[in-house]
């Protein structure tokens, strides 16, 4: 039962921080969101947003529709 509680914390930690990482203002997270906008300000993003850009990123649509859908949302959040 130890070895069962342990392995789910350490599962859910790592989730954790994976789910941080994603969201916060990294620079890789920066550098991923001005691949699809260069000329994009994201200064003002929060955290939350950059959370969504990089859901839309990560997902399974082509590289122009992830373009398209994260130019769309930096207007309409920018």
């Amino acid at each position: 039962m130890k070895r069962i509680t342990l392995i789910a914390t350490i599962v859910f930690m790592a989730v954790t921080n994976t789910v941080s990482a994603m969201s916060s203002a990294t620079s890789v997270n920066m550098s991923e969101i001005r691949g699809y906008a260069p000329n994009a300000n994201l200064s003002s993003l929060t955290n939350a947003q950059i959370g969504s850009l990089m859901l839309i990123i990560h997902g399974g649509d082509s590289e122009g529709e992830k373009s398209r859908w994260v130019r769309a949302f930096l207007l309409k959040h920018g």
